[in-house]
C-alpha cells in the first residue's frame, strides 16, 4: 500500500502538483484534470490495488491532494476533515443527547404536576 501527498499550486492558469518526496509531479489547466493526472503518477509507481483520493483547498490557489494506493474498500482517509470522524465517540454521544431529551421531558412533566405555572 502507497500513500502520496501531493502539495497544488496554482500559477496563472495551470495547476502543478509536487509530492512531499519531491520525485513525482504533473500539472494541467484545471484541478479536476490535476488530481486524474496525479492519480496516475501515483499508480505509476505503486499499482498494488484500488485508489482513494482526497482533494482539500488549503486556500484559493493552494491544496492538498492525498492518494492512497492498494488500500482496503473499508479503509477510511486520513486528514481531509469532516470525511475522517472518529465512529468510536459518535455513538455515546448519540447516547448522551437521548438521555439529556428524556431528562427534559421528565422535568416538564414535573412541572405540569405541582398546579401551577410560571406564565401564569
Amino acid at each position: 500500500m502507497g500513500v502520496f501527498t501531493f502539495v497544488c499550486r496554482n500559477s496563472g492558469d495551470e495547476w502543478t502538483g509536487k509530492s512531499l518526496s519531491g520525485d513525482l509531479e504533473a500539472s494541467a489547466g484545471s484541478t479536476f484534470d490535476l488530481q486524474r493526472k496525479l492519480v496516475q503518477t501515483a499508480l505509476s509507481s505503486d499499482s498494488s490495488g484500488g485508489v482513494q483520493s482526497s482533494f482539500s483547498f488549503v486556500t484559493p490557489s493552494s491544496a492538498v491532494f492525498q492518494v492512497i494506493v492498494g488500500a482496503p474498500a473499508a479503509a477510511a482517509f486520513v486528514g481531509g476533515g469532516a470525511a475522517s470522524a472518529p465512529s468510536g465517540g459518535a455513538a455515546p454521544a448519540a447516547e448522551e443527547k437521548k438521555e439529556e431529551k428524556k431528562e427534559e421531558k421528565k422535568e416538564e412533566s414535573e412541572d405540569e404536576d405541582m398546579g401551577f405555572s410560571l406564565f401564569d
